[in-house]
C-alpha cells in the first residue's frame, strides 16, 4: 500500500522533496517537531524506494490557459492531482491582468513548480501589447520567485538589455524558438540551439511540426547529444512519439494537458496518457520502443493493450502510435536497436512485407504482414498473426453449431471475405486452409480476382454481394475499414442480405460493435468482433516482441472494458 502510496503517479511522490528536506534536519529541530511532521520522517523511509521505480527525470507539464486567475489557481491543483511535476502559466490567456499582484497569487497558490509564458502573437501566442509591459510581466514573475520563464528567441536579445543583467538566481530561464511550418535539417537545429545558448538561456527550448514522422529523429539527434538542459518537441500527430519519448532521449520536459483536445501546441497528449498508457515515468535510455505503423494509426487500442502488459510484466519497453505515410522512408530512418518491433495496420501490411530482410513462409504466401521484429543484427524479420487471430475467433464463435468434430468448423463452409488488402489476403488464406471455400468481394474487381485465383476461390464486385446467397449458412468477413470511427454509420452488406449468413466478423473493432455486427445479429447471425481477432493476434506478437509468454488473461481483462 505504502509502495502504491509513493509512485511517481501519486498525489505524495510530489512532496518528496519537502520530505527529504524535513528528514535531513538535525535530529534535535525533529525531536521539537509536531506530531504530524513526524509523518514525514516515517514517510522519508520509503523514498529510496519510490526513487527507484522512476527511470528518468523529466518533467511533466501541464500548460494552464484561462480567462481568470481564479480559474488557473483552480486548474494548478488539478494539475498536481492528475500527476503533473510542474505548471506552465500563460499569462497571455488572461482576460484582465495585473502583474504584480495577480503573478504573486500565483505564484503563492501553485502546489507546483511554475513556469511563466507570455506568449505573442507573432510567436503563436495571445498577447498583441507592446514589448516593455511584457518583458515587465516577466520580471515581475522572476523577482517574486518563479521556477522558470519563457523568452523568445526572436525577443532575447531586447529581453537581456531590458533586465540589465538582473537575473535573480533561482529562476531558470527557457529561451524558446516555435517553427510552425517544418521541422529543419540536423544541421539546422544544431544551429539554433547555438544560437538559443547564446542568447543566455538556462534552459534550450525548441518546437517544431512534422510534415513527417521520420522528422521526429533529427530532433531525438538533436536531443539526445545536448550538453545543457533541452525541451525538444515536434508538434502534430505525426510528432507525437517526440512528447512521449523524450526521457528515453534525455529531454528536460514534455508537456501533458490536463483535458483531451485542451492545448497549448498541436499534438500534446494529456497527463493521464502519458502516465497511465504509456507508463512515462519508466521510461529510460534502455527502454525498448515498439509502436503501431498504419494511416490512420489513432484509432488502435494496441499501446493500451502492449504498455498494460509490458507494466504488469516489468518488461521495459514502450508502445507508440507511429502515424507513417512512407514505409520504407519509416524503416531506413528508425534502424537503431532502440526501435524494436512493429505491429501493422491498414494500409501499410502489403508494402511493409516487401521492406523485410526475412519473412516467415505463412506471410510470404499471404502477402502481408502485421508484425516486424528488429533482430540483434539489424535485419527485420516480417510474419503474420492476422489470421491466426481472426480464424481463431471465428471457429471459436461456430464451436457447439456444427457437427464436425474432427476438424474445423469452417471446413466446406462457404467463407465470404470483403476486402483484398493485407487483412482480406490473411483470412482468405486462412480460411483456405481450414478447408473453406472462399469468395472475394472487393470494391475492384480486378483485386478481388487477384486474390480469388491465389487462395483458389471466386471474386465479387462488392456491388454484387447484396445479390450474392447460393446458400444458406455462410460466414462472412469484414476486413475494410467500413464502418471505422467516424464513419459508424456505413456498412459493407444491407441488413436484408444478412440472413443468409450463420456467423459474421468484422475485423474493425472502434466501435466494437459496428453496424455490420448489429444488423447481423438482428438477422439472427452469430457475430464475432473485431476486438476478439485483435486480442488473439495479439499473443504471438507479445511473445515475439518481448520473448516472454503472453498474459492473455491480462489482454482479455485489459480489453474487456473497452
Amino acid at each position: 500500500m505504502l509502495g502504491n502510496f509513493l509512485s511517481p503517479h501519486s498525489h505524495a511522490f510530489h512532496i518528496l522533496p519537502s520530505l527529504i528536506s524535513y528528514a535531513l534536519k538535525p535530529p534535535s529541530v525533529l525531536e521539537e517537531a509536531h506530531s504530524e511532521h513526524i509523518e514525514f520522517v516515517w514517510f522519508y523511509l520509503a523514498v529510496e524506494s519510490a526513487a527507484k521505480m522512476r527511470r528518468n527525470e523529466t518533467l511533466i507539464c501541464a500548460p494552464l490557459m484561462a480567462d481568470t486567475v481564479d480559474q488557473l489557481v483552480e486548474l494548478m491543483h488539478k494539475a498536481k492531482i492528475k500527476g503533473a511535476d510542474i505548471v506552465e502559466i500563460r499569462l497571455d490567456h488572461l482576460k484582465s491582468f495585473d502583474p504584480h499582484f495577480d503573478v504573486e497569487r500565483l505564484i503563492k497558490e501553485c502546489p507546483l513548480p511554475t513556469l511563466f509564458t507570455y506568449r505573442p502573437t507573432w510567436e503563436g501566442g495571445q498577447y498583441d501589447g507592446d514589448e516593455k509591459s511584457r518583458f515587465g510581466a516577466l520580471r515581475t514573475a522572476m523577482e517574486l520567485g518563479a521556477d522558470h520563464i519563457d523568452i523568445e528567441l526572436k525577443a532575447a536579445d531586447e529581453f537581456n538589455k531590458f533586465m540589465n543583467g538582473n537575473k535573480p538566481g533561482k529562476c531558470k530561464v527557457i529561451v524558446s524558438s516555435h517553427n510552425y511550418d517544418c521541422t529543419p535539417s540536423a544541421e539546422e537545429l544544431g544551429n539554433l540551439v547555438a544560437r538559443i545558448q547564446a542568447a543566455g538561456a538556462d534552459i534550450v527550448k525548441f518546437a517544431t511540426t512534422a510534415l513527417d514522422i521520420t522528422d521526429v529523429a533529427r530532433v531525438f539527434q538533436i536531443t539526445v547529444h545536448s550538453q545543457v538542459p533541452i525541451i525538444a518537441m515536434v508538434m502534430g500527430e505525426r510528432g507525437l512519439m517526440s512528447r512521449v519519448l523524450c526521457p528515453k532521449f534525455g529531454g528536460y520536459l514534455t508537456f501533458g494537458t490536463l483535458e483531451p483536445g485542451k492545448v497549448s501546441a498541436p499534438g500534446q497528449p494529456t497527463i493521464e496518457d502519458l502516465v497511465s498508457l504509456y507508463n512515462f515515468r519508466s521510461i529510460g535510455p534502455d527502454t525498448k520502443v515498439f509502436g503501431i505503423i498504419g494511416k490512420p494509426v489513432a484509432h488502435s487500442k494496441s499501446p493500451l493493450l502492449y504498455n498494460g502488459a509490458f507494466k504488469s510484466e516489468n518488461f521495459n519497453g514502450v508502445f507508440v502510435y507511429l502515424l507513417v505515410d512512407n514505409v520504407p522512408k519509416f524503416f531506413e530512418t528508425y534502424s537503431t536497436s532502440d526501435f524494436t518491433g512493429f505491429s501493422c495496420t491498414i494500409p501499410h501490411k502489403e508494402v511493409a512485407l516487401t521492406c523485410c530482410d526475412e519473412v516467415d513462409p505463412v506471410a510470404k504466401s499471404i502477402g502481408a504482414v502485421n508484425c516486424l521484429i528488429k533482430r540483434p543484427d539489424g535485419k527485420l524479420f516480417g510474419c503474420n498473426t492476422d489470421y491466426i487471430g481472426a480464424i481463431n475467433a471465428i471457429e471459436n464463435g461456430l464451436q457447439g453449431s456444427h457437427n464436425n468434430t474432427d476438424g474445423s468448423p469452417l471446413a466446406g463452409k462457404l467463407f465470404i471475405v470483403i476486402g483484398a488488402g493485407g487483412a482480406g489476403k490473411s483470412i482468405a488464406y486462412g480460411a483456405k486452409e481450414k478447408g473453406a471455400r472462399v469468395v472475394v468481394a472487393n470494391r475492384t474487381y480486378d483485386r478481388a480476382r487477384e486474390l480469388a485465383e491465389l487462395v483458389g476461390g471466386q471474386a465479387l464486385s462488392l456491388a454484387e454481394l447484396d445479390s450474392f446467397h447460393p446458400e444458406s449458412g455462410m460466414i462472412l468477413a469484414n476486413t475494410t475499414s467500413i464502418g471505422m470511427q467516424p464513419k459508424v454509420d456505413e456498412t459493407p452488406v444491407t441488413k436484408e442480405a444478412l440472413r443468409y449468413y450463420d456467423l459474421v466478423f468484422d475485423a474493425v473493432y472502434t466501435p466494437k460493435i459496428t453496424r455490420l455486427l448489429r444488423e447481423a445479429e438482428e438477422m439472427g447471425a452469430k457475430i464475432v468482433t473485431g476486438v476478439d481477432m485483435f486480442v488473439g493476434q495479439a499473443y504471438e506478437q507479445y511473445e515475439r516482441f518481448t520473448g516472454l509468454p503472453a498474459p492473455k488473461e491480462l489482454f482479455k481483462e485489459i480489453m474487456k472494458n473497452y
